[in-house]
């Protein structure tokens, strides 16, 4: 673990590197090749209940275009509020995840950006926001409070690197790969996307290094429009 976790690291560094000399021209272009491609893809136009990361203002694949898209098209979308547990229980990580709903593009317009620029949710606002487990509200990471409306059909994922059998390396803090393993242990597992620009795509001789809580994707769209599947 020590050593997957030391890989990780140093690969991350790697990559933001490489990120911070990609041009905005370039990653505009990327975006509209790889929301083309996902617009596209059959189980994106079933889906009914998405999530969508959203993005950072550089070093990734926009995603206002999918929040436009699917909030035009009725389907009902979520969208990551990340928060620290009061009283963490036994395997589970300080800071979790939950998936809670977007009312619209005027309620996108007016999330507040957080410590990285990211559109997020004010903590005031959670109490009225339907979460993607059931109910509303933040979950508090409570394996027993599944509602009838609960899961998710599609999950749109970020990462700061990929491998061509779709092993994906996060930012470090396994929000994503912890709200999976409580969507598998409930059987609700989503169809997962991961968007890359063509800089995050490793290698065919390189591989994201990985342990047993990590989640490959089924699918992965690169910002040539490339879509592969596992």
């Amino acid at each position: 673990m020590a050593a997957v976790a030391a890989l990780k690291k140093d690969l991350r560094k790697k990559i933001k590197k490489t990120l911070a000399h990609v041009p905005d021209t370039s990653a505009a272009s990327q975006t509209s090749n790889a929301i083309g491609t996902l617009l596209r893809m059959p189980e994106y136009k079933a889906a009914r209940r998405i999530s969508v990361y959203l993005s950072m203002p550089v070093g990734e694949i926009s995603t206002t275009g999918i929040v436009r898209d699917a909030l035009s098209q009725g389907k009902t979308v979520f969208i990551p509020y990340t928060y620290s547990l009061d009283a963490p229980q036994e395997g589970q990580p300080k800071s979790i995840m939950d998936m809670v709903e977007l009312h619209s593009m005027h309620d996108f317009e007016s999330l507040q950006p957080d410590k990285w620029n990211i559109p997020t949710p004010i903590e005031d606002s959670i109490p009225h926001r339907a979460n993607s487990f059931g109910g509303k509200g933040a979950s508090h990471g409570d394996f027993t409070a599944w509602g009838d409306n609960a899961g998710l059909d599609l999950i749109v994922m970020p990462g700061m690197a990929f491998d061509s059998n779709f092993g994906r390396l996060g930012h470090g803090k396994g929000f994503y790969d912890y709200f999976l393993r409580r969507c598998h242990d409930a059987s609700l597992v989503p169809f997962r996307v991961g968007l890359a620009l063509t800089e995050q795509l490793l290698p065919p001789n390189e591989a994201v290094p990985m342990d047993k809580s990590d989640f490959r994707l089924d699918a992965l769209i690169t910002g040539d429009g490339e879509l592969r599947r596992a």
